[in-house]
Parts: C-alpha cells; sequence; structure tokens
C-alpha cells in the first residue's frame, strides 16, 4: 500500500526452506540406516559364528576325554602294536590337542566329518541320508503341537478355574511327567498292535522301501513328487503314532505356556476397557489379548522344535525310525565317536539355528526390540 492508499500486487515466493532441510535430513540418515544395518548384521553373523565355534569347541573335547579309543574302534582290540600305532598317526591323535582341535575345525567346514566306523561311509552322507527322517516326524510333531496347544492354552487362560481349564493344566503335567518311552510303548501296544489305527515300527512298510528315489529326503515329498500316491499314505500312517508322541510333549509345554501369556494379558487394564466398551469377548482375546503373546510365543515354539529334533532319541529307537536319533544311538554303541561327534554338532548347528530364527521373527513382529 502506497501513501495514496492503494493497493500494490505483492509477488510471495514459495519458501522452500523447511523442504530442503528434510531433504536434507532424509538424505543424512539413509547412511545412518544403512550403517546400522550393516553393523546389526555383523554383530548376528559374529555371535553365530561364536556360538558355532563353542558348539565345536564343546563337542571337539568331549570327544577327547570320554573312555573310547577311536584307534581301537578302527583297527580293533587285537590288532598288533604297529598297525596300532600307524592308525593312530593317519588319524592324526599323535599331534598336540590344539593343533587337532584346529584341523578338526578346518574338516568340519569343508563338510569332513571323518568316516563311521558302523557304516564304512562318510559321516557326512550318513547325516544327510538319516536328519530328513528326524525333520518330518519332528515338523509334522511341531505342527500337532502349535494346531491344538495353542488354542487349548488360549482356552484355558478364558475359562481360568473351569473344569476344562484343570483338564488342560493335568495335560500339561502329564507332558512333563510322563516317560517318552513308556508313552511310545503304550501307544504301540494299543494302537499298532490291538486297534490297528496306524503303521507300525519303522518308516514304511518292507515293500515299499526303495521304491521313491530320495529327492529331498522327506518320504512325504518325495512320494507326491514321484506321484506314488500309496506310499505316501503309507508313511503318512507309520509317521502318525510316533509324531503324535512328540506332538503330545510339545503341545503340554506350548499350552501351558500360552495359558500363563495370556492370564498376565486378561489382567491388563486395556483389556477391561475393551469389555468395557462391549467389544465381543472373541474379539478381546484373540485382538486385544492374543496378539501381545505373539512374540513371547514364537520363541517358545522354536525351542519346542529344536528340542524335538534333539530330543527324538528314544521315540526314534522305540519306533525303529531311520532317523539321526537312532543312528546316534547304534554310533555310541559302536563307539563311533566320528559318527557320535557329527550327529551331536549337526543338532547342535540345528538347534543354534532355530534360536537365531525366532530372534528374527522376534524383531520382525515386534518393531521395538529393533
Amino acid at each position: 500500500m502506497d501513501g495514496g492508499g492503494e493497493l500494490k500486487d505483492v509477488a510471495f515466493e514459495p519458501d522452500t526452506t523447511a523442504g530442503a532441510i528434510v531433504t536434507a535430513e532424509t538424505k543424512s540418515q539413509a547412511p545412518n540406516r544403512a550403517g546400522r544395518f550393516l553393523l546389526g548384521l555383523g554383530g548376528f553373523v559374529l555371535t553365530v559364528a561364536l556360538t558355532f565355534l563353542g558348539l565345536l569347541a564343546i563337542t571337539f573335547f568331549i570327544g577327547r576325554v570320554v573312555p573310547i579309543d577311536p584307534v581301537l574302534a578302527v583297527v580293533g582290540d587285537r590288532a598288533p602294536r604297529a598297525v596300532y600305532e600307524a592308525a593312530r598317526i593317519e588319524m592324526g591323535l599323535d599331534q598336540p590337542l590344539l593343533v587337532q582341535f584346529f584341523h578338526y575345525i578346518g574338516s568340519v567346514l569343508s563338510g569332513d566329518f571323518g568316516m563311521s566306523v558302523s557304516t564304512g561311509k562318510p559321516v557326512f552322507e550318513d547325516l544327510k541320508r538319516v536328519f530328513p527322517a528326524t525333520l518330518e516326524m519332528a515338523t509334522i510333531g511341531i505342527i500337532i503341537g502349535v494346531v491344538v496347544g495353542v488354542p487349548m492354552g488360549v482356552y484355558a487362560a478364558s475359562r481360568q478355574g473351569s473344569l476344562m481349564d484343570q483338564a488342560i493344566r493335568v495335560v500339561g503335567l502329564l507332558g512333563y511327567a510322563v516317560p517318552a518311552f513308556w508313552l511310545g510303548l503304550v501307544g504301540l501296544a494299543l494302537f499298532y498292535a490291538r486297534l490297528k489305527w496306524v503303521g507300525g515300527p519303522g518308516r514304511l512298510d518292507i515293500f515299499y522301501d526303495g521304491l521313491v528315489d530320495p529327492v529331498s529326503g522327506l518320504i512325504l515329498i518325495d512320494s507326491l513328487i514321484a506321484g506314488e500316491t500309496d506310499i505316501f499314505f503309507n508313511a503318512l500312517w507309520h509317521l502318525a503314532l510316533p509324531s503324535s508322541v512328540l506332538g503330545f510333549f510339545s503341545l503340554a509345554y506350548i499350552a501351558r505356556m500360552t495359558r500363563s501369556f495370556m492370564l498376565d494379558q486378561l489382567a491388563q487394564e486395556y483389556v477391561t476397557t475393551a469389555r468395557v466398551k462391549g467389544v465381543p469377548e472373541r474379539l478381546v482375546i484373540w485382538r486385544h489379548a492374543f496378539r501381545p503373546i505373539r512374540v513371547p510365543l514364537i520363541t517358545v515354539i522354536g525351542l519346542s522344535y529344536a528340542g524335538l529334533l534333539e530330543g527324538s532319541v528314544m521315540i526314534e529307537t522305540i519306533f525303529s525310525w531311520p532317523g539321526i536319533g537312532n543312528y546316534l544311538t547304534t554310533a555310541l554303541f559302536n563307539a563311533d565317536m566320528n559318527a557320535v561327534l557329527g550327529a551331536t554338532l549337526v543338532v547342535g548347528a540345528v538347534f543354534i539355528g532355530i534360536n537365531k530364527l525366532s530372534d528374527v521373527l522376534y524383531r520382525v513382529l515386534d518393531p521395538r526390540a529393533r
């Protein structure tokens, strides 16, 4: 406005300072995020490497302190002294313990677990053959445990103090108290020998053995790939009982932990607020109370799965299951230390892998843990 009171057009230019600042901040944050990601990834890899190195050390030194002479297991008790010493030198047992340990690390990292005395084959080849059987049985067992155990725990918590809650708690206690070998033997006697509802010991009936090429090692998948539905249902028939026994112990633990987690959430104020607002009980339980427990529940399921993989020795022995547990038992009886150490190392590595996978899923589902 000039002195005569007239308005003059004033050109206003947009202020780009704020946008420039935001853009600069975004660009400066990008390298920081990448650096934090790389730092976290490096820490994760370092943790896994150190854990695996500790596992290698434990298996190696335990193998050296047990009262079993691996040389005698190869040459026999009646071998001459010269043959014994030659075998000992060839196996590298004449070298210092620390040197043997570094040789052991190099061999394991290259996939060389030594030769098995029991089978006469490389231990690595044996483990590739037997581990899928254990993986298949434990996977079906954990599926049973999750599908049955999680709803049981949720229902027990939502009906705290009811008759069903007491019954589910009894099932959880039985999962801790009942010995696995007893439950397996009773299952065989009742459901196989008496009722004929399930298949007996072994992975397949004998006339189906060897008819399917082991593409993945998992007989259910390989039979479907080959289009052999008869073999698929026969394998499922044999898997039903041992997987159900493992699944029972898994669901008992998962149901008990789910109930504990849910009771803690149902006592929170936000659940009471949702109920006061008239939210349907089903939504209160599954949307408001169950959602926060998914993160700790993943850890429980992961540890339970790893426990099934490493604790199936007794079940595999009872059901003559050709898995890593049966292989480990046979190796122990035959003083086959290469096979024992190799099987122990594989089970430990799987346990580490599942534990770390649970940590990753934990961070994905819970942004606060990132």
